[in-house]
Parts: C-alpha cells; structure tokens; sequence
C-alpha cells in the first residue's frame, strides 16, 4: 500500500482543497519544499507561488499569496493569505494589477504606498508566472 499524506488547504474565503496527496510542492519563503508523507513536522511561511498536489499520475496546481504552511508526519495544512485553482485565475485581470502596481510604484508618494505596491507586484508577478509555466508545460492552454 502507498503512503500518502493528508492536505488541506485554506484561506479566508474557504476551503479551497481537501485530500490526500503523494507529495506536496509548497513555494516557502527561503525557496521550494518537498513534503512527502512521515515529513519532519514544519512550520514555515509561504510566499506567493504555485503549490502542487501529486496524487498519483494527477497533479492539481494552485496559487496561494503566502500564508503558513503546517506539516506533520500525516497532514499538510496550508493556511493560505488567498488561494486560487491556478485554471481560475484571470491573466487579464492580473495584467491590469501588475501594471496599476508598476504605475504605483513609478509615482511613490510615501514610503508605506511604497511597500504596498511592490507587495502587489509581486504577487501579480508569481501568478503571472505560474500561469506561463503551466502553459509551457501544456497544463494550461
């Protein structure tokens, strides 16, 4: 029998996934983690990016804005800042955020407008990327 582990991952507005996983590939603040079952326990933060969920041969891709990630022996929890299913995400809309973001910064009036927007853009440039890297593998068209 396979080992898996237990995932759940969260945000304010819900729960965005609930299973099993074979292994798990979370975006963590100082770069990728693999999470396979009997992990080490780990509790970290996440930056915005994508995270993967392998069951088998399926493999589902979110994007998660940061957050914290929770890894015991049997579960990963994700308690996400917001999440999305990477196939929802809407490239125009994060388009128009990235360059709002961009003209924001360009035209910085305080330091704390600032630090805002280049968080802004960051995260319109980690779902950007996420999506051309699913395309480029074929995922997404």
């Amino acid at each position: 029998m396979a080992m898996t582990i237990d995932v759940r991952v969260v945000s304010a507005e819900g729960s965005i996934y609930e299973g099993t996983a074979d292994m798990v590939i979370a975006p963590g603040q100082m770069g990728e983690l693999g999470i396979l079952p009997r992990h080490a326990p780990l509790l970290t933060g996440l930056r915005p990016g994508e995270l993967r969920i392998k069951h088998g041969a399926e493999t589902e891709y979110l994007f998660v804005n940061g957050g914290i990630l929770e890894i015991q022996p049997d579960v990963v929890t994700v308690l996400a800042d917001s999440a999305e299913r990477a196939a929802d995400i809407d490239e125009a809309k994060a388009k128009a955020a990235k360059e709002a973001a961009e003209a924001r910064i360009a035209n910085q009036v305080d330091e704390l407008d600032y630090a805002a927007a280049q968080a802004e853009l960051l995260e319109q440039v980690a779902r950007l990327r996420t999506l051309q890297r699913l395309r480029e593998q074929g995922i997404l068209r």
